[in-house]
């Protein structure tokens, strides 16, 4: 077995034995498509020039809400626990290379969010009869681009949380404002002005319009290259910001 696999493995194991962490990360985005679809699933809501059904607009919505939960907010939380609790320190003391370390850090968050999309899915084709998307190419490849560049900015943004302590509420603070000013959970069109202003440079704003594209309206993931370009375009901010400011040792014991 190669260090990266048991590496994936060892990561996948601890995720899913953390209960709060599976629950907040994984589950969450799930019981609000469940609850949310029951209360308005059969409404129909105006996506576009076209109208659509609330419950197709949700199941989309929430891999949004899905991809910010697990890959960015998620991943940063866990990211400061372990680096101030010498978990990062202590990995870093040892011979496994780094890389090795956080690819499977990386790759077990992209394959939970992956099983989380599946759920969604799924649940939203048993339960609310959405129909399922055609264009399975650039479904993977829009579930690749968010988890890739959600998860840059997780890493980039434990670079300003000190301690383990704050950790939630900081990365909170920014991930659940944004993913209900996004349109996660209701349509953007219907904000008022300053809220709109605010959600179209949001990330996730256009992650989730890249998302319905694909999985409502059965386009390419090409089809709208400004959404990719502000999504990528974030994930290069976090990436840049993880290389920067990301650390192995405590930051309250400097």
């Amino acid at each position: 077995m190669s260090l990266f696999t048991h590496e994936l493995r060892l990561q996948q194991l601890i995720f899913w034995r953390n209960r709060e962490a599976a629950f907040f990360t994984f589950f969450l985005p799930v019981i609000f498509f469940l609850i949310f679809g029951a209360v308005y699933g059969d409404a129909h809501i105006k996506d576009g020039a076209t109208t659509v059904k609330g419950s197709w607009f949700l199941e989309a919505g929430m891999i949004g809400y899905g991809v910010a939960a697990t890959c960015f907010a998620g991943l940063g939380i866990s990211m400061v626990v372990r680096r101030e609790s010498g978990v990062l320190k202590r990995i870093r003391s040892t011979p496994q290379p780094a890389p090795t370390y956080l690819s499977g850090v990386l790759v077990s968050t992209f394959v939970v969010f992956l099983i989380e999309a599946v759920l969604i899915i799924a649940i939203g084709r048993l339960l609310f009869s959405v129909p399922l998307p055609r264009q399975f190419f650039s479904l993977l490849a829009v579930l690749a681009l968010g988890a890739v560049a959600f998860a840059a900015m997780g890493l980039g943004i434990t670079g300003f949380v000190r301690s383990a302590e704050g950790s939630s509420a900081v990365i909170n603070a920014v991930y659940l404002p944004m993913a209900i000013i996004s349109g996660t959970f209701f349509n953007p069109n219907n904000y008022p002005g300053f809220l709109k202003a605010i959600a179209n440079v949001l990330p996730l704003t256009h992650y989730t319009k890249l998302t319905r594209d694909v999985m409502i309206h059965h386009q390419h993931l090409w089809s709208d290259p400004g959404a990719v370009g502000v999504v990528a375009l974030w994930g290069v901010v976090g990436l840049v910001a993880a290389l920067r400011r990301f650390r192995w040792q405590p930051v309250e014991a400097t």
